[in-house]
């Protein structure tokens, strides 16, 4: 049965609430309408697995968290923006768009904006920062379980991510100074935030095909 999602939200500026009417589902109808990159896709559970275990770490809404994970990088498939500028018919400004009228709230297109760096707005709220700190995160650790032999996040621990960052020829897609200064500003040790995103997304390991050989032999 589709749970509604009712996170009251206050706006930074006027500091009045406003009811999220929008579920998880709707968001996974969304990302999966604009997405087919499966890779993609789980990356943006990733991000979501992410958000919602530093929501309940924070104290904070997990449904409003998740949903910004899960919609982080909808639209960046059919707009890329090659050149990282600010473009309106481009990543992901085109996809705030579509979320403003869709009745997402301002503080969810907010925080989907600033992951991007390039945009050039500051990263205020405690889910603004979290975003940006574990977006680039999940790929390296993705990227680090997927050269194990067991293809699995089960025994991948910090050091082992951590010795991958400093190989600049390994993951070259991930932004090593993005990883480290959103740790930074989200005021966390660097290894124990990386420990922290890798037992989030063990939490859904087998949907993000870093179960390795248990779901291989399972299936």
């Amino acid at each position: 049965m589709r749970r509604a999602l009712r996170s009251i939200l206050e706006r930074r500026d006027t500091g009045r609430e406003r009811t999220m009417e929008q579920t998880r589902a709707d968001a996974w109808t969304l990302m999966t309408e604009y997405t087919a990159s499966e890779s993609l896709r789980r990356h943006m559970m990733a991000v979501e697995a992410a958000m919602r275990a530093y929501a309940r770490q924070f104290d904070e809404d997990e449904e409003c968290w998740g949903i910004v994970g899960l919609l982080h990088d909808f639209d960046y498939e059919q707009h890329p923006n090659p050149e990282a500028k600010s473009d309106p018919a481009e990543h992901p400004l085109y996809g705030s768009a579509v979320l403003r009228e869709k009745g997402y709230p301002e503080d969810v297109i907010y925080a989907i904006q600033t992951h991007a760096d390039y945009l050039g707005l500051p990263r205020e709220s405690q889910m603004d920062k979290t975003l940006f700190a574990v977006d680039e995160l999940t790929g390296l650790i993705t990227a680090a379980a997927l050269v194990r032999p067991d293809r699995s996040l089960e025994n991948l621990e910090a050091k082992s991510v951590r010795k991958k960052m400093k190989d600049k020829g390994f993951a070259r897609g991930v932004n090593r100074d993005d990883v480290i200064n959103g740790a930074q500003d989200l005021g966390v040790d660097l290894d124990q935030h990386i420990t922290f995103v890798i037992q989030a997304m063990r939490g859904i390991a087998p949907e993000l095909g870093l179960a390795g050989s248990v779901t291989e032999v399972a299936s």
